[in-house]
């Protein structure tokens, strides 16, 4: 008897151990729910803005086709190209910017432009420039919706970024990354041969078919002109460039006003021997920036009183890494606003602002 009450007390108090456990599990499990609930909620809010700015700028995205006669004029020397561009407006005008090399020399009439809700809308004029690979088309339609613009300036490494553009011809593709780089310049990009090169890099899938597309950001807005890849299988890599939306802009406004593009004009002279250790010696922790040799007269340079001797070491809101950046960095800056820089002298880092000048000015 005492055996069996031993047993049985033995036995109930295992059973209320293994209660305790469940129930224990149970409300663990409870609050592991709660907390993956509320996570999602936030995700999903996080998920629905990403949807919400898709669906605002689609209207603003073009897909573009042309075609251009090769040697012949028979349908099978025929050359077809497929790209994306963006809607902006200009004075009363309307236009779509793009890339140079989707538009590919095509004549009016062989050029296609679809909106976002299926409608085909003319080119009435094109202009182009071959040094930035930034074209623009005149159209004429009505319900015309512009894309927002942002400051491509203060554009930051890690930044989140949406691609959209036609890809292999399938318009409105959206894809999704970070800013991977800025200021990205020297590049190998195929026969187009860009000469003023300053890209944002992006890991946000781009193809064949993406250029002229919108970089966008979080907040709707425009900052780039995806323009091309680095890529061993001519497919997307991961690395693709854009050019900056307010230089982009900027050729684009001086194509429309005059019908070419005056390349802006500081008025240093650099020198090209200053390396790490010339930048030690004046008390710079590493190489960078542009060393001043001298200063043309009568040059924005010398209005804003830079000096022989000075490092310039922002321009425009960009890191100077060199001359050669300097000089990419100055062509494709805007000539009717003050811009804002930075040198380097006596120890002291200090901004300024200068109005920049139409090269050909100084030119013999």
């Amino acid at each position: 008897m005492r055996s069996f009450l031993a047993f049985s007390l033995v036995f109930l108090a295992a059973g209320f151990s293994l209660g305790q456990d469940i129930s224990f599990v149970s409300a663990d499990r409870e609050a592991m729910r709660e907390e993956i609930l509320a996570e999602a909620d936030f995700l999903e809010r996080q998920l629905n803005h990403l949807k919400r700015v898709v669906k605002y700028v689609r209207p603003s995205i073009v897909h573009i086709e042309t075609t251009m006669a090769g040697n012949g004029f028979s349908k099978s020397s025929e050359v077809d190209e497929a790209g994306a561009g963006i809607i902006f407006k200009h004075g009363k005008s309307f236009f779509v910017l793009t890339n140079r090399h989707v538009i590919n020399q095509a004549p009016l009439e062989r050029i296609r432009i679809y909106l976002e809700d299926g409608r085909l809308i003319r080119a009435k004029r094109v202009l182009t420039d071959r040094d930035t690979d930034v074209a623009i088309v005149e159209v004429d339609s009505d319900r015309l919706i512009p894309a927002e613009v942002g400051d491509s300036s203060q554009v930051e490494v890690g930044e989140k970024v949406f691609a959209v553009g036609s890809p292999f011809g399938l318009s409105q593709t959206v894809t999704y990354g970070i800013i991977s780089a800025v200021g990205r310049r020297n590049l190998q990009l195929g026969r187009q041969g860009l000469k003023l090169q300053n890209f944002f890099q992006t890991d946000a899938a781009i193809n064949p078919g993406n250029s002229g597309g919108p970089l966008i950001n979080l907040r709707g807005e425009v900052i780039g002109l995806n323009t091309a890849i680095a890529s061993n299988s001519g497919g997307n890599d991961g690395i693709g460039f854009a050019i900056p939306i307010h230089a982009a802009l900027g050729v684009a406004e001086q194509l429309i006003e005059k019908g070419q593009v005056a390349r802006a004009f500081f008025g240093v002279r650099m020198d090209a021997d200053f390396d790490a250790a010339g930048a030690k010696e004046i008390g710079l922790f590493r190489a960078r920036g542009a060393k001043v040799s001298g200063v043309t007269p009568g040059s924005p340079a010398e209005a804003a009183m830079i000096q022989v001797g000075d490092v310039i070491t922002k321009f425009y809101g960009q890191e100077v890494e060199d001359d050669l950046q300097l000089i990419n960095i100055v062509s494709l800056c805007p000539l009717d606003e003050d811009i804002r820089f930075e040198i380097y002298r006596d120890g002291k880092f200090i901004e300024k602002t200068v109005r920049l000048a139409a090269r050909n000015r100084f030119e013999n």
